[in-house]
């Protein structure tokens, strides 16, 4: 007999979301309670209002999930219209997966509150609560009397064997109001904050806002995540190294834009606009999409900036001569914190807080002996830049 199919729900306002509700879903399928987990943004839930707009707490769950593919954002709630109650979410699922068992996932501060939802006995009936317990189990005789209450109504409910890490999206919120950068945030998801300007951070220059939406519905999520891993790193070492912050992160951040486009579209481009004629880079969408990259970056973006254009342009392969910006954005692209682990990374990342030349020099080293190792092309212009690095990092 085929087993039956476990679908765990995590339904919270995400506002915005936090490492806490990312650890917590993974914590959840780590220990087999589900087979899949689907976060679930609020839409207008009747007990509470959100801070940012709904669309940007949605890219900035997709981007968070992006590092897991058990972890499914749905926007059940988002897409509908009026109040959102838990019976409607769950009424949905059982008719889009009528064979599978729903878990509910809660804390125990919602369970105190259980009694007041909207249609109680519908929702016991729909699923099984998997309860949270926050921050202690002092409570924990109280909870289990209001479960025991709730079971005799035809309830259903485990209680987690751990809890929650102690961090909430309202003390995020707060520390951003005050001018400081939270640290309970996934990279992707706190530079979309820096970068949106939202809950009181600085911000970029709204045009930044509309890239990051452009760049969202133009790329995957997890390169959508990547660009903005990249943009962060990118700001944090032109920081250290005393180089131009703003223009490191939009480089970062707009170093892929063209990743999406088809190869045969690139090529297309190049050879309209004549971007390049070397046949290696037209054959290789990895190599070719830097060079088309910066053109669209120009044209669909609004990028003047030269130097910004450059690192864009030679982001991957590098480049002799290349200004620090390229420099800073090429290795940032290399060891963003989303980055796979490869040989020698953790090196390259210490070494790239006191030298940037001498850390993106062990990285194209360490990206050249893997590939051909491997038999595989690495083209001129990467050996190129390892020469002119070494002769860089002898002076």
């Amino acid at each position: 007999m085929a087993k039956q199919q476990r679908i765990g729900l995590f339904g919270g306002s995400f506002d915005p979301v936090h490492s806490g509700h990312i650890r917590l879903a993974q914590k959840v399928l780590d220990h087999d309670y589900v087979d899949q987990l689907y976060m679930i943004p609020t839409g207008n839930p009747p007990h509470k209002s959100c801070l940012a707009d709904p669309e940007d707490r949605w890219r900035m769950l997709v981007s968070a999930c992006s590092c897991d593919e058990r972890l499914l954002p749905s926007r059940t709630e988002l897409d509908r219209n009026g109040t959102i109650y838990a019976v409607d979410t769950l009424r949905q699922f059982k008719q889009d997966h009528p064979k599978a068992r729903l878990f509910y996932i809660i804390g125990t501060d919602a369970l105190m509150n259980l009694h007041k939802w909207y249609h109680l006995e519908e929702v016991l009936s729909l699923c099984t609560f998997l309860v949270l317990p926050r921050n202690n189990s002092r409570n924990s005789s109280i909870w289990d009397a209001e479960i025991q209450k709730l079971t005799g109504l035809g309830g259903r409910f485990r209680v987690l064997p751990f809890e929650c890490l102690p961090v909430s999206s309202s003390e995020i919120r707060s520390l951003f109001a005050a001018g400081s950068v939270p640290d309970s945030l996934d990279i992707p998801v706190l530079e979309y904050c820096l970068c949106k300007g939202l809950y009181g951070s600085t911000g970029l220059p709204e045009f930044c806002g509309e890239w990051i939406n452009k760049l969202f519905s133009s790329l995957k999520p997890g390169r959508f995540a990547h660009s903005l891993s990249v943009a962060y790193t990118a700001k944090r070492l032109a920081r250290i190294h005393s180089l131009d912050t703003q223009k490191a992160e939009q480089a970062g951040l707009l170093h892929d834009c063209a990743k999406h486009l088809p190869i045969t579209q690139m090529q297309k481009l190049a050879s309209d606009h004549a971007l390049t004629v070397d046949p290696d880079i037209l054959a290789s969408s990895a190599l070719l999409h830097s060079i088309v990259g910066a053109y669209v970056a120009k044209e669909q973006y609004g990028m003047e900036d030269p130097e910004v254009l450059e690192a864009i342009r030679y982001h991957n392969t590098g480049r002799a001569g290349m200004s620090r910006l390229a420099v800073c954005v090429c290795l940032s692209d290399s060891i963003e914190p989303l980055r796979k682990s490869y040989p020698r990374l953790e090196e390259i990342r210490r070494l790239s807080e006191v030298s940037l030349e001498k850390a993106l020099l062990l990285s194209l080293e360490s990206t050249a002996e893997y590939v051909l190792s491997r038999g595989k092309y690495l083209h001129p212009r990467t050996r190129e830049t390892i020469a002119w690095l070494r002769n860089q990092c002898d002076e």
